[in-house]
């Protein structure tokens, strides 16, 4: 446990940290308060308008958390298979824009056939009550292809738009050189309608053979997204390979270089990927860490309890064991920060609670949801 903590705190003071603006001091430290523990690597979460909490766990549940942080032992039934298969297994979990109206929840996860594994979405309507959730009218509405014998980055992160239209984040799948390839999913960024078609309005591709569905391309491993809430546009994390973490703006069409250029190098040899670093017609980062905090669910603070951090971005650190809490001014980064380094497990998500506060999960085998309130 000690070389755990002096390890996460020798790798914050290494990742840049920037000063308060001047003439705002900053905010103590916030209190961590533990929700709901007993979690198995805890993927996604989502809030239900009754104040309950629906969590997904890698290994392939989907659990419900009452308003007062009890777990219901029984998980949800009705989900598909789940191939909890190294890196994947049921990853994220939204709800729906008209939830209230049509109760459906959207999840992906997953599976494998003959050609290997590969990530799909799913949706289902949530039915029943404690000790017998259950999902009905349950349809997949995207499957990765093609899928392969690869155990390595899935993805996945789910957000739905103002328009209702719903961003699919998938990774590489650990064969780098899938995210450049047109016809390929891996490595993209994908918009459905939310019954699983392609949405009006993709860019049109220039290179032949693009899938319908993508929306960028060029990507390693996004496991944070988040809409920005004043322009509505999707922000997202990634994990670079050794160093180069990135935060991206994500715009149609656009590609985000993966493994042409990174800011990142091969791991534990530290020699060069693709071509460096820039390259004309391919994106820069809107900001690159080194060392790999290893960036992954994020969410923009919308809440009246921390008013200092009004509209700044949160996301979450795995080997970092922290939260990095990013300052905006437009698209551009004018002050980011490592807070709770060495107090916090793995941090698999970040999301911005109904109440105000900010809410945690940590991606261990006993996983918890955290609360983060002022300090007192």
């Amino acid at each position: 446990m000690l070389r755990t903590l002096a390890a996460s705190l020798v790798l914050a003071a290494a990742l840049t940290v920037h000063a308060s603006e001047p003439g705002k001091p900053r905010v103590a430290a916030p209190r961590v308060v533990t929700v709901t523990q007993g979690l198995a690597q805890p993927w996604g979460l989502a809030f239900l308008p009754d104040g309950r909490l629906l969590v997904s766990e890698r290994p392939g549940r989907l659990r419900v958390i009452d308003a007062d942080g009890k777990l219901d032992p029984t998980p949800v039934a009705g989900l598909p298979r789940i191939d909890a298969h190294n890196q994947g297994g049921l990853l994220d979990v939204v709800l729906h824009p008209e939830f209230a109206k049509n109760r459906w929840v959207y999840f992906s996860y997953v599976q494998k056939d003959a050609a290997g594994y590969g990530t799909e979405v799913a949706r289902g309507r949530l039915a029943g009550g404690p000790g017998e959730w259950r999902l009905q009218d349950v349809q997949t509405i995207f499957r990765m292809a093609p899928k392969s014998p690869s155990g390595l980055h899935f993805g996945s992160r789910l957000v739905f738009d103002r328009a209702g239209l719903l961003y699919v984040t998938l990774g590489d799948r650990g064969e780098m050189s899938r995210a450049q390839r047109p016809g390929d999913h891996a490595g993209k960024i994908l918009r459905l309608t939310d019954e699983g078609q392609p949405a009006p309005g993709n860019p049109r591709l220039a290179d032949a053979g693009t899938r319908a569905e993508v929306y960028s391309l060029g990507h390693r491993n996004v496991q944070g997204a988040a809409l920005h809430p004043v322009t509505g546009v999707l922000w997202a994390s990634e994990h670079g390979p050794q160093g180069g973490d990135e935060l991206n703006v994500i715009k149609p069409g656009v590609n985000y270089g993966w493994p042409v250029i990174t800011y990142g190098v091969n791991y534990g040899i530290g020699t060069k990927i693709g071509e460096g670093t820039a390259k004309e017609g391919l994106a820069q980062p809107v900001k690159h860490w080194t060392p790999s905090p290893a960036l992954a669910g994020m969410a923009f603070y919308t809440g009246d309890k921390f008013p200092q951090w009004k509209g700044d971005l949160f996301i979450g650190a795995l080997r970092g064991q922290s939260l990095l809490r990013v300052r905006l001014d437009g698209e551009r980064v004018v002050e980011d920060e490592f807070i709770l380094a060495g107090q916090l497990p793995r941090v698999r998500d970040v999301r911005m609670g109904p109440d105000g506060y900010l809410y945690l999960l940590t991606g261990t085998p006993d996983g918890a949801v955290l609360r983060l309130e002022p300090a007192r």
